[in-house]
């Protein structure tokens, strides 16, 4: 959450001159509501639940930047399609930068009436080490431009092929 994933994803498909896919985006449009309101009256699994139905859409295309929602990792078999798909980059962002970048959003349900601090601290411990376990290529955003991280995938995706 807050790495830049929407933005470096748009950035990135321009560079390489892919379409991009938001899977929070698609999700909205298929259902006509928003992240928010999903979480509110059908839980986080209901939404978890979603987001792996369009990951295995997704799962057939090719040549697309695809951004997902952070918690994306957090399934198993969310996880192998990601690694099926293709080159997995993991946004590593950190906690400070987080809080900083998202305080800005009152669309974040995990995030709402809590310490965002701790709820993101409490995140960090148990996606970082998922997504390292797929990452192909990892890129620290801290620090960096939107476009320079996209630079910098390009160059890793095309060192690895």
């Amino acid at each position: 959450m807050g790495s830049g994933k929407s933005a470096v994803a748009k950035a990135l498909g321009g560079v390489l001159g892919w379409s991009t896919v938001d899977t929070d985006e698609l999700i909205v449009k298929k259902t006509g509501v928003d992240i928010a309101y999903i979480f509110e009256k059908e839980g986080e699994e209901r939404f978890r639940e979603r987001e792996s139905e369009v990951v295995a859409e997704l799962a057939a295309e090719r040549n697309k930047v695809i951004a997902t929602g952070g918690g994306v990792v957090l399934r198993a078999e969310n996880r192998m399609r990601l690694q099926e798909l293709g080159f997995v980059v993991y946004l590593r962002t950190s906690v400070e930068e987080q809080v900083r970048r998202t305080g800005r959003n009152q669309n974040r349900p995990l995030l709402n009436g809590v310490d965002a601090y701790e709820r993101l601290s409490a995140l960090m411990v148990i996606r970082a080490p998922l997504y390292e376990e797929i990452a192909d290529c990892i890129i620290d955003t801290d620090q960096n431009r939107v476009k320079s991280v996209a630079m910098d995938i390009q160059k890793a995706y095309s060192g690895a092929r």
